[in-house]
Order: C-alpha cells, then structure tokens, then sequence
C-alpha cells in the first residue's frame, strides 16, 4: 500500500494522522522508558483504511444481525497462540460483515497486517501486545479506537470516538487540569500503570452503563458517617454488615492480578454490585469497595443550601468547561448526585443514565464548585 488512501468515510481521513501522532507519541516514550512487548504504531493511510472499511462494515448486516467487531493491527508472529487462518483475507466491508458473526465475542480481536498488496486479515487472537491499535464496531455507525491497558485488564483506554460525521477525540491534557478526580485521571492517563482500587471503579462505570437501566453510585469516605445526613433515614436496604465481596477482591494481598481466575472472580463481583444501582435509589459504597446500602433516598442537607450550578467537562479536544445548572445534564438522578456532592465534598458520585450518558460528580475545592465530567466518551 502506498502513503495516500482515498476513504469514502470522510471523517476517517480527518482523525488518521492524529490517531496516529498519539500512538507514535506513547510507543516511543514506552521504548525510551524500557517496556516490552510493544506494538508497532500503525501509520495514518493504514488507519484511515482500517476504519473506512470498519464504518461501512458496520452498516451492513448478516442474516439480521448488524456486525460487532473488534480488529487490531498487529503481524501474526508478534502473539502467541494466535489463530491463523489459511489463507489471507482483503481487509473489506463484506469480509467483515461476513467474519462479524464468529468474533463478536468480547476479548477476540481479528488480526490486521500489511504486505506489499496492502492491509490483510490473517486471523484472531485474544493476546495483544502493548499499546496495540485497536479499531472496535460497537452499532451501526460507531467507531472506538483504543488500546490496551498497560496494567494488563480492565476497561480499554480510548483513543478517539467517530459516530457518523462526528468525531471525539480523547484530551489527555485534562489529567493536568486541578481537582481531577482519580477515577478521570486512570481513564485518560493512557500510559500509566492504574492503581488496582482506582481500576475497579472504571470497571463499576462500566458495568453500570451496561444494564441500560441508569442509576447512582455514591462513593463515601470509610469511617464517616457524614454522608448519612444526605440521605433519607431510615433507609430502605442498608446492608448491615457492610458486604465485602468486592473488597476483599480488591485488596486481597500475593494474587497475581493478571490470571484470568481472578479477573473473572472480580468481574462478577463488579457486576453483582453495579446490578443493584438499577434499583430506584443510590446505591452507596465506601472507599475501600465495601457495600453500604442501596436503593436510598438522597435529600438535601439541613445545614445546606440547593444546588444552582455546576462545572460540566467533557475530556474531549476542544470540550471546554461550561457552568451549568445540574438539571440541563439529565434528569433526577443528577441533580440529586450533584446536590449530595454539594454537600458531602470527599464524596463522588457515579451516574449513568438510560441512553448512555455517563457522568462523575466532584467537589472542586480550587474552584469551590461542583465539578461534573461527562465520560461517556471513554467508556465506549
């Protein structure tokens, strides 16, 4: 393949050389730092090929069905166990569509390389080397460009979103900006090693946002009672005592945290708790990941006042911070989170709504406000 290619996506070619600036960018910083195991960065025409024909992949269907697929560019030899296929495939729209039904799995990858004849498919594969490229088809239209996590599990780190025309691609500047909560920090630090307890709460986002039922995660300091005069008492199902199955996950010492046993372990637990925010009500943990209750009533604080606005951000290129009032981001669930946040400030809360939107709530002692980052973006 030569150094131009003509998508007919036009929105692959105007995000291709800046996907390919920030891969370049954190391979050669990983090199210089001594990781292994590292990808090659793909150049822009390959990427921009990549996701031309992911997007009009993605708008097809097989028997039905439109075509959920996960592609990664990285050579054969470069994974262990991979599944080779015997003969090369070209890497187009109906190929795709017609592999779709046999890789939507999540955790498969459909392997991509490159010959003189240009972009080839060559197989699947469920390893991948780091800071792999990697193109996901999650519905018609909807491209996510990501890679994996340098702590080896947990949620991917997205690059860049493209639905239809409209393209977001991921600010990691706002690691830098004051008062990023550490949950923000672990999703856009893209080269950094995640604290195990910071990772878990990615993974609570996630799992919340994936029941489609929209709820509360309220996230309290451990020892404190404060909280509770922000919420109405009694409450309907406290958990007495506190359940630790995800903690003890959590901070279990001596396990390796890259077996799959483990890993599994906790992504039950994960989704056994996120389940409950779909519940009517908050569900609330403490900072060590241990159950306190859910299905409760927030109120406002006697000694408070009600909420009038907050510091909405999105972490996007060119998503600058807007003041708000709590009720132009969504309904019940974020004014009331956004009013216990106003008035438990070393509490955050976790908010996902039906169709998607997805929302943390901080106190910002620089700015003395309410602080809420849209992070819908990079939980695709």
């Amino acid at each position: 393949m030569t150094g131009v290619y003509e998508s007919t996506y036009q929105a692959a070619r105007s995000v291709a050389a800046t996907v390919e600036s920030h891969f370049a960018h954190h391979v050669s910083t990983a090199a210089r730092n001594g990781v292994s195991d590292l990808a090659e960065h793909p150049r822009a025409y390959y990427i921009e090929a990549i996701i031309d024909a992911a997007f009009w992949a993605s708008l097809r269907k097989e028997e039905g069905r439109s075509p959920r697929i996960s592609i990664a560019f990285l050579p054969p030899d470069q994974v262990d166990s991979a599944l080779l296929f015997g003969n090369r495939l070209k890497l187009t729209p109906l190929v795709l569509t017609k592999l779709a039904p046999g890789i939507e799995r999540p955790g498969v990858h459909l392997g991509v390389w490159y010959d003189e004849n240009g972009l080839y498919i060559w197989g699947t594969t469920i390893k991948l080397p780091n800071f792999c490229f990697v193109l996901d088809v999650s519905e018609p239209g909807l491209l996510v460009i990501k890679h994996r996590r340098m702590s080896g599990f947990g949620k991917y780190s997205n690059v860049a979103v493209l639905k239809g025309d409209q393209v977001k691609v991921v600010d990691e500047s706002c690691v830098h900006h004051a008062d990023c909560p550490p949950i923000l920090k672990a999703l856009l630090d893209l080269s950094a090693l995640i604290d195990h307890s910071v990772n878990v709460l990615i993974q609570l986002a996630v799992s919340m946002r994936a029941h489609h039922q929209g709820g509360i995660l309220l996230v309290v300091p451990k020892g404190s009672d404060d909280w509770k005069r922000s919420i109405i008492q009694p409450m309907q199902y406290p958990v007495s005592p506190p359940f630790t199955g995800l903690a003890n996950l959590v901070w279990e010492e001596g396990v390796e945290r890259s077996e799959s046993i483990w890993q599994s372990m906790l992504n039950r637990e994960v989704d056994n708790l996120a389940g409950l925010t779909a519940i009517d009500g908050a569900t609330i943990i403490n900072d060590q990941h241990e159950l306190i209750a859910f299905g409760a009533k927030i109120s406002i604080a006697e000694t408070s006042t009600r909420l009038e606005s907050v510091a909405l951000i999105e972490p996007v290129v060119g998503g600058e911070a807007d003041t708000v009032h709590p009720g132009k981001i969504g309904g019940t669930r974020h004014l009331s989170a956004a009013q216990f946040v106003h008035d438990q400030h070393d509490a955050i809360a976790l908010v996902a709504s039906q169709d998607g939107v997805f929302t943390i709530f901080s106190w910002s002692p620089s700015a003395q406000t309410v602080q809420a980052h849209r992070i819908d973006t990079l939980l695709l």
